[in-house]
């Protein structure tokens, strides 16, 4: 019985991850909500500014990288607590699978669904909607898949402080709203009063939308880029492993 994180069995985190992908697969509100709401999300924004196509361009490659964050979120804390609180959790620990192994495999099943995620937000905005970006799209998609890792990390992260789905929902105004609005989505973190200028610096959203926007001012790789994606990265792996410390068999 595994009673701490331990470093992932490659077997093992397979299978977990098969086990997840056949259950979305049997839960099409839940896949709607992974993959059709977020385009759906872009093209509504696209309209709403139907006669402002440059407040499209502006903001909406910021978006690409949020909406996929959001849905992530939501729906990976809401389904690892449906495991712990139905038992599920209990009686695969109980099994030759530790914390890590575990962890990982959500992590692995949940990215196949961003890896797809991402691609069906990024080709619809770019090449339907007409988002007018310098740089290259593929680094659009970069940066969008890291976003919805971390959204799959966070979510995987707070489910442990949950005790019901409810309440798992809660955290999102907890987590990731202040992260929303301090991000530099509705005013340049530079013009904001310089505590919460201070704040925003560490908070990953942050690196997250200011990765979209040098691929939307800068036609090669910059290298404020490369640190925005390192991290993105970087937090993703480092709530990862938290969630693995925090795992909890069952909710009390």
């Amino acid at each position: 019985m595994s009673t701490g994180p331990s470093a992932p069995d490659p077997g093992r985190t397979l299978a977990t991850a098969a086990r997840v992908l056949r259950q979305l697969r049997h839960d099409p509100r839940t896949v709607a909500l992974l993959l059709v709401v977020p385009a759906l999300m872009i093209t509504l924004l696209r309209y709403v500014f139907d006669g402002s196509p440059d407040t499209f361009d502006t903001i909406g490659a910021s978006l690409l990288g949020i909406f996929p964050l959001i849905t992530m979120f939501l729906v990976t804390s809401i389904a690892t607590l449906r495991e712990r609180t139905s038992g599920t959790l209990e009686r695969l620990l109980a099994m030759p699978l530790g914390k890590g192994d575990l962890i990982a495999g959500y992590a692995l099943a949940f990215g196949a669904v961003a890896v797809v995620q991402s691609l069906l937000a990024t080709a619809l905005s770019v090449w339907v909607l007409g988002l007018d970006v310098v740089g290259s799209p593929w680094l659009l998609l970069l940066v969008a898949l890291l976003d919805a890792l971390l959204g799959t990390a966070l979510g995987l992260f707070v489910s442990a402080f949950a005790a019901s789905e409810f309440q798992a929902v809660q955290f999102m105004p907890a987590v990731i709203f202040p992260q929303l609005l301090l991000c530099g989505l509705f005013t340049p973190r530079a013009h904001m009063h310089p505590v919460l200028e201070a704040l925003s610096n560490v908070l990953p959203m942050s690196y997250a939308v200011d990765g979209m926007n040098q691929v939307l001012s800068h036609p090669d790789v910059t290298a404020d880029f490369c640190r925005d994606v390192l991290v993105v990265a970087g937090s993703a792996l480092l709530v990862l492993c938290l969630g693995a410390a925090t795992l909890r068999r069952r909710t009390a």
